[in-house]
C-alpha cells in the first residue's frame, strides 16, 4: 500500500517509522560528505580533488533531501536536524563517522586515501542497494526522492569502483594498504545494513527491504568484484564499535559535529 505524506501524518506507528528510516539515511549522507570535503585539497591529484569534492557536494544534497522529507513528517526544521542534534541523537552508521587518518584537516593531516576508497566504495554499493529499495517505497515522498539520488550514484559507484580494483591490482605497497584498510572497513560494515531497533516496523511497513536482503544483496553485488582482484569476501561483517542506528558512536562522532555545527550555531536564527 502506497502511503502519501498526508497519509503518513494519520497513521502514527507509520509516522514514526518513516521518521526512523529518514534519519538513518540523512545522518548517514551526512556525516560521510564532512569526512569527504576534509580531503579537498589533499587528493591524490587535482583531477580526483574536482571530483571528490563534487561527489561530497552530491552526497550532502542527498542529506539535504532526506532532511526536508523529515521536516515535511513534522520531525523539526531541516537545518536544526543537520545542525543542531547530539552525537546521541544520530542514526548514521559508525563506519561513516571514523576519522580519514592521523592528523587533522588544519594540523598536518596524515589521511589513509586505502581507507577513504574503500569505505567510498563499500558504501556507495550498499547505498546504491538500499536506494533500489526505497525506488518500492511504501512511502511515495521517499520513493521519488530515491529514483532522483540514483542518477547521481550511478557515477559515485564507478568512481569508486574505479579506484577499488586498480589500487588492488596495483600490487605491492598499494595492494597492502588496500587490504588493511578492507579489514578495517569490514570490521564495521554490517552496520551500513543494520536498521537498528526499529528493524522489524521498518520492513513491516514495507518502507525498505530487510536487513537481511541488503546485506544478501552487496555480497552478490561484490563478490565478482573480489574475484576480480583476487580477494575472499568474508562470510560476516561486523559492528566492532557500536550500533549507530540506536545511538552508539565513538568520539570521532562528536568532535565532527562541533566543527559542523561551529557556524551554524553563532547565529541559529540567521538564514544560510
Amino acid at each position: 500500500m502506497t502511503h502519501t505524506l498526508v497519509d503518513a501524518l494519520k497513521d502514527e506507528c507509520y509516522h514514526n517509522s518513516a521518521i526512523e528510516l529518514l534519519f538513518q539515511l540523512a545522518d548517514d549522507d551526512f556525516i560521510l560528505s564532512y569526512r569527504g570535503s576534509e580531503w579537498l585539497g589533499l587528493a591524490p591529484h587535482i583531477e580526483e580533488d574536482v571530483a571528490f569534492s563534487s561527489i561530497s557536494q552530491d552526497t550532502m544534497g542527498h542529506a539535504a533531501m532526506f532532511y526536508q522529507l523529515l521536516q515535511d513528517l513534522g520531525a523539526g526544521d531541516a537545518d536544526e536536524l543537520a545542525h543542531v542534534r547530539s552525537a546521541g541523537e544520530r542514526k548514521n552508521a559508525v563506519l561513516l563517522e571514523k576519522v580519514n587518518g592521523l592528523g587533522t584537516y588544519l594540523a598536518e593531516p596524515h589521511y589513509d586515501w586505502a581507507f577513504a576508497v574503500v569505505r567510498n566504495y563499500f558504501y556507495a554499493q550498499a547505498k546504491k542497494i538500499k536506494i533500489e529499495s526505497l525506488k518500492n517505497s511504501s512511502y511515495q515522498p521517499l520513493a521519488e526522492a530515491a529514483v532522483k539520488v540514483s542518477m547521481e550514484l550511478y557515477y559515485h559507484l564507478l568512481h569508486w569502483k574505479t579506484w577499488f580494483t586498480q589500487l588492488m591490482d596495483a600490487g605491492g605497497e598499494a595492494r597492502t594498504r588496500m587490504e588493511s584498510a578492507i579489514k578495517i572497513v569490514l570490521d564495521d560494515l554490517d552496520g551500513l545494513f543494520s536498521l537498528g531497533n526499529s528493524g522489524p516496523e521498518l520492513t513491516k511497513h514495507s518502507l525498505i527491504d530487510s536487513e537481511d536482503t541488503l546485506r544478501a544483496a552487496w555480497v552478490n553485488r561484490m563478490s565478482p568484484v573480489f574475484e576480480s582482484v583476487n580477494f575472499n569476501i568474508p562470510e560476516k561483517f561486523g559492528m566492532k564499535n557500536g550500533n549507530g542506528r540506536n545511538g552508539e558512536h565513538t568520539v570521532d562522532l562528536k568532535s565532527a559535529l562541533d566543527i559542523l555545527g561551529e557556524v551554524y550555531n553563532l547565529d541559529p536564527a540567521a538564514s544560510w
